[in-house]
Formats: C-alpha cells, structure tokens, sequence
C-alpha cells in the first residue's frame, strides 16, 4: 500500500467498506455531562437520543492534533507513503484544523481535505478516494476523486425541531425561534459546508414526503449511491428506503444508518436524511 486513506467518525461508513479499503478513522468525542466519550467505541446513538430527551448536557468536541498524528505515523509504519486525509466541513468542527497540524510533522505528506460535507456525503468522498488508492493511483488523483464526487452529492435532512441545532450554534437562532413560531417541520440541506434552511413544511407525514420527493429529483435518471440516516427512527428510515430504491432508476449502493453519536448530538433525535450521491 502506497496511499492510505484516512477520514472521522462522521463520515458514517459501514463497517465493511472501512475494512474492505483499509481506511483509518480518527473518532471525534461526545460530552455528556462530565464524560468524554469516543465517538463508535465508547458511545451510541441512543445514549445520545436519551441525554438530548432528559435536556441534558450534550456537546462534541474534535479529536486532538496528538490523534491525527498518531494515525499518520501508523500509516508509514504500515508501509504507506503518502496519506489522504478527508474531513467534515470546517464550518462544523475543528477537526479539520487539528488534521493540519499534525499534517506538519508528519513522517510523510499528507494531503488534508476540508470535503464541505458530513455523514454519508463525506462518506461517499472518502469511498472514491479509496478506490483511486486501491488501483494504484496517487493522492492528486484521490483528492480529485473525493472533490468531484463531493460537487454532485446532496444531502437532505428533516429534523422533528430546530431547538438542537441551535442549541450547538450549527443554525442561527433567529431561524430556529421563527421555525418554533410557526410549528413548522424543517427540511434543510447542506450547501457551502454549512447547514441551510430549505423548505418549511407543516407536518411531519408532508415533510418526509417532501424529502423523497426532493430525493429521487436530485437522482434523476444517474447512476447514483444513496444513503439514508436517522437517529432513533429505524421505522421510518426503513420505510423511506424501500420507496426510494422502488423510484429512483439508477441506484448503485443503498447504506441505512443511523448517524452516530456527533452528530446526533446536534440533530435530535427524529432526524430523517437523505444523501444523493451520483457515481
């Protein structure tokens, strides 16, 4: 192996792509009350869902720079000469910025990537760089995989309320107090790494069809991977599946997950997403 692949815990993959393609993940933390707690280790998504329910303190912290470089050092042991390192949007998290510096004294380069995106968007990205470093390419060509892929993706999410978001400073207030004055169910997206209002819906049943609906158009007739996450709602997310996988013509790879537990943290539970991903 000559190029390794390295990304966060919220890009979400499944297990066995990490396996498959030999990608390191670097866990960012969850606070809830006085415990830190590693993010797919040490925390689920439901211990999460159940601390936001008793409005207990929840937070999220990045990993630190000592974390990054530690994987980087791994990564030569293992033979590697070169590293790509994908990460959430910085408009997020620090981890970005902590992935740098320790990009600097690294025992190799390291090409750090701010991919803009989170959950199974990042996810995908970190998966097409993957697939450059297995067929033996470089890690230009990895970037350019991940950037590209990034620049079609869409992810689309409902939110039962906006109180959690803005709880975490990730949507101003001022559209989170106006969504709550008019009892409105939220649908969002993510465009310049940021997370944006995009529709205001009445009901829950009229915005999750809104979300499939938005879904299968930003398919359209491509060939596309498709993800859908929730937290604490596997019924719905099932269901929201099986209707997208009946309408959308082209669908390669189908992942159902619920988010872990960052960015549960700032969503609530009752979140229902949809990440587009055209190959």
């Amino acid at each position: 192996m000559s190029l390794a692949i390295l990304t966060d815990s919220t890009a979400y993959l499944p297990a066995d792509a990490v396996d498959r393609y030999g990608i390191s993940v670097v866990p960012l933390s969850v606070v809830i009350g006085d415990r830190v707690l590693a993010e797919g280790t040490e925390v689920s998504p439901g211990e999460v869902a159940a601390a936001l329910r008793a409005k207990g303190p929840v937070t999220t912290s990045r990993p630190n720079p000592e974390e990054f470089a530690a994987a980087y050092r791994a990564a030569a042991e293992r033979g590697a000469t070169e590293v790509v390192s994908l990460h959430l949007s910085a408009e997020f998290s620090g981890t970005y910025e902590a992935a740098l510096l320790a990009a600097e004294d690294a025992p190799l380069p390291v090409r750090v990537v701010d991919t803009r995106m989170v959950a199974m968007a990042l996810g995908f990205c970190v998966l097409a760089a993957a697939e450059v470093a297995r067929s033996g390419g470089t890690a230009d060509q990895a970037v350019e995989a991940a950037t590209t892929r990034a620049k079609g993706t869409a992810g689309l999410f409902y939110v039962d309320t906006l109180e959690y978001l803005r709880r975490g400073g990730r949507i101003g207030a001022a559209r989170a107090m106006l969504g709550s004055a008019l009892a409105v169910k939220p649908l969002l997206h993510l465009a310049d790494g940021r997370i944006q209002p995009l529709e205001k819906v009445r009901t829950a049943g009229r915005a999750i069809a809104r979300l499939e609906e938005l879904a299968v158009a930003h398919a359209g007739a491509a060939e596309v991977d498709l993800a859908v996450h929730h937290l604490a709602a596997p019924d719905r997310a099932e269901a929201l599946a099986e209707r997208l996988r009946e309408q959308i013509p082209h669908l390669g790879e189908l992942t159902v997950s619920e988010v872990g537990a960052v960015i549960g943290a700032h969503v609530g539970p009752g979140l229902l997403a949809v990440v587009v991903s055209p190959r």
